[in-house]
């Protein structure tokens, strides 16, 4: 079977650069699902993506189909023939249909009877004739929200589209997509090579493209840019605040990176960093340079896509720019000072939260209620809490976060500081969004810890009390992350809080606007709900899991602690012998009608393995107990573990249900209080 190297390259206008990773991975793997389904074996399939091209190139592709040989089934001989052995009208339609006559059919016997049979032989495709195919499928299957049209054609894609190339080695491919025709026509960079090229061969193509400015592997430019800004950033004596997205949307904006060094007035450094940096990096995309204390230096790197035989026109264009962004932030600090946080929070009163919840003024007032409560709970200054709370939201109707919202929380922190308050307060205002993301760092200090709890606990309780509960993929209140960050916080800061307290001290802050009756409990639901999916992010099987949730444990901490040693107990090479027990005790348990209180009486135990079973139980219970009140759940599952031998014995010799109703009783006792001690840390019989 011949082999050759495939090209499928779409030639656009600029494509959206914070969709081209995702365009060009999709695009690859529907090329890759045309291939597969069309039965054409290949050695590898490479993707390349750059602002003004989509291309997928698979090497060593089958060029034709194999032949294939399918059976068709015919009706069975019984009904394909009359008494007399002659045709019916079913087997001469069947025969008609596969283009013979019922005698040249074959028979296929089976345990279930004997049919008429023919082998039709499919002559394979050449991949000439399949290519178009499975090329408009692959670009049906693109992940385009708003298809666009241009000119006076009725396709439709992301951007307009100029060229279309399908070549197999040096053959041109006739084919036609989005009412463009294939050609050898490859568009080059836009302004170091306007003329393009004709492509002459599938492996010159990367080659060629090359020598046209343009660097076809997405991965290839990232390592460029980084290495040139990390590169830049060395001369200047300082480092660059890393961005893994940013570099990755330059590399969408460019085919040729060239990195260049510019630079801007030092009076813009008295303005916090963190406005400057946004501006930078969000409007424009540059990428700033701070020093190794971690400040900001008055230079920046950027990418052009021009190798320019003057750069220093373009350097200079790039710190035109800047400057009027710059002295916009410089201007709303300066504004922004002239009013202090407290001032500002009467203002919050006209900005709306929810309708139902009122403002966001009334947030901040219940935020610091609350906060002022879990502050005194975790032994911390609960007036710094409070004051935090009530001032953490004022920075939301100020200049400088109405221009840059990325600012919110920090610039309050930069104005609490300017109007004199503590940094204990001025942190727990710029901590209070933490974790704002998934890993992202967590509050730091109590009281930071205590007001972030509180906006997130706030939010939850109230979009929950007035039932506006996530639904699929809606979640406008972003609820499920409020439930992760409030989760994190408490479990990795060690925060020993009980979620049911929590719930009740938020729900008394809304008064009479809650109208779901229910909301505490929905809530604690939906938070147990949320250590499925993060602790299985972290490895740790759902069974586990599923065990310590069946306890529904109230404290964060204790159930994080719970979780950890059902994992390492589940390793024990008792513990599937002893879950199977539980499981099997459980069971026993639930079909009994006895009244069982777990109360055992010695004198009752008659068998030897019942007497040993019930001697370990209660030397167990002394030592255990005291773990698990400490919550050193790890070392009191590693003492029942010691349990295993007298279960296994009692179970293989002991009949529980015994005709005795005294007797029976006092089995059913001894492995309830056998369960009701493995229950005390987790439901290991659902452990797997």
């Amino acid at each position: 079977m011949n082999k050759d190297n495939l090209l499928i390259e779409l030639g656009t206008e600029e494509l959206p650069p914070k969709a081209l990773r995702a365009l060009r991975d999709s695009f690859k793997s529907g090329i890759q699902a045309g291939l597969e389904s069309a039965e054409l074996s290949f050695g590898s399939i490479d993707a390349y993506a750059t602002p003004r091209r989509l291309a997928v190139l698979v090497n060593q592709v089958e060029t034709e189909q194999q032949d294939k040989v399918v059976e068709k089934r015919g009706p069975a001989v019984n009904v394909a023939f009359d008494d007399a052995g002659n045709p019916t009208k079913a087997a001469e339609g069947w025969a008609r249909s596969n283009g013979i006559t019922v005698d040249q059919a074959e028979r296929l016997k089976t345990d279930k009877g004997e049919w008429l049979l023919h082998k039709a032989t499919v002559k394979g495709q050449s991949l000439k004739q399949l290519a178009q195919g499975f090329i408009e499928s692959a670009i049906k299957t693109l992940p385009i929200p708003k298809p666009m049209r241009w000119g006076d054609s009725t396709a439709q894609f992301i951007r307009p589209v100029h060229t279309l190339t399908v070549m197999l080695g040096d053959e041109l491919i006739d084919a036609e997509v989005l009412e463009t025709k294939s050609a050898r026509f490859i568009q080059g960079h836009r302004f170091h090579s306007k003329q393009g090229f004709e492509l002459d061969h599938v492996d010159n193509y990367l080659s060629n493209l090359r020598a046209a400015k343009v660097i076809a592997n997405f991965e290839e430019r990232i390592d460029i840019i980084q290495s040139e800004v990390t590169r830049l950033a060395n001369e200047l004596g300082g480092r660059v605040i890393q961005d893994d997205d940013l570099v990755e949307e330059v590399a969408a904006l460019v085919e040729w990176p060239v990195a260049l060094t510019a630079s801007f007035d030092k009076g813009f450094l008295d303005v916090p960093k963190e406005p400057l940096i946004v501006t930078m990096k969000d409007d424009q995309r540059y990428f700033p340079v701070e020093d190794g204390n971690g400040q900001l230096l008055p230079q920046f790197i950027f990418i052009t896509n021009i190798e320019s035989r003057d750069p220093q026109q373009i350097i200079h264009g790039n710190e035109k720019v800047i400057r009027p962004r710059l002295a916009d932030a410089q201007f709303f600090f300066e504004s922004d000072k002239k009013q202090s946080l407290e001032s500002r929070v009467a203002k919050l009163d006209s900005v709306l939260f929810q309708k139902q919840l009122g403002s966001i003024g009334d947030k901040a007032r219940r935020i610091a209620e609350l906060a002022g409560k879990i502050a005194s709970l975790l032994k911390a200054d609960a007036q710094a809490a409070e004051r935090a709370g009530l001032l953490c939201k004022a920075d939301l109707v100020s200049d400088m976060v109405s221009e840059f919202p990325e600012t919110q929380g920090v610039m309050g922190k930069h104005y609490a500081l300017n109007d004199g308050e503590t940094a204990r307060v001025a942190e727990a205002i710029e901590q209070h969004y933490w974790p704002r993301f998934s890993g992202d760092h967590l509050p730091e200090s109590k009281e930071a810890c205590a007001v972030a709890l509180a906006d997130k606990l706030d939010t939850l309780v109230g979009i929950f009390g007035i039932g506006q509960v996530p639904k699929g993929d809606r979640d406008p209140f972003a609820l499920r992350r409020a439930a992760l960050g409030l989760l994190r916080t408490l479990v990795e800061r060690d925060l020993p809080l009980d979620l049911n307290e929590l719930l009740s001290a938020s729900a008394e802050g809304f008064g009479d606007k809650l109208s779901n009756q229910t909301v505490k409990a929905d809530v604690f639901d939906f938070l147990l709900g949320r250590f499925r999916p993060w602790y299985q992010e972290q490895g740790i099987s759902v069974d586990v899991i599923q065990a310590v949730l069946a306890r529904s444990p109230s404290k964060p901490v204790d159930f994080d602690r719970r979780v950890k040693a059902v994992e390492a107990f589940k390793s024990l090479d008792s513990a599937e012998s002893l879950a199977a027990a539980n499981k099997r005790v459980g069971n026993i348990l639930a079909k009994s009608k006895e009244s069982i209180d777990g109360k055992v009486q010695p004198n009752l135990l008659n068998e030897a393995p019942e007497k040993a079973l019930y001697q370990l139980l209660d030397e167990t219970e002394q030592t255990v107990k005291p773990l698990i009140q400490d919550g050193n759940y790890t070392d009191a599952l590693t003492q029942l573990s010691n349990l295993k031998e007298p279960v296994d014995e009692f179970f293989e010799h002991v009949m529980v249900n015994a005709e005795q109703d005294d007797i029976r009783l006092n089995r059913l006792n001894l492995l309830y209080r056998l369960r009701q001690l493995f229950l005390e840390i987790a439901d290991i019989s659902l452990l797997q």
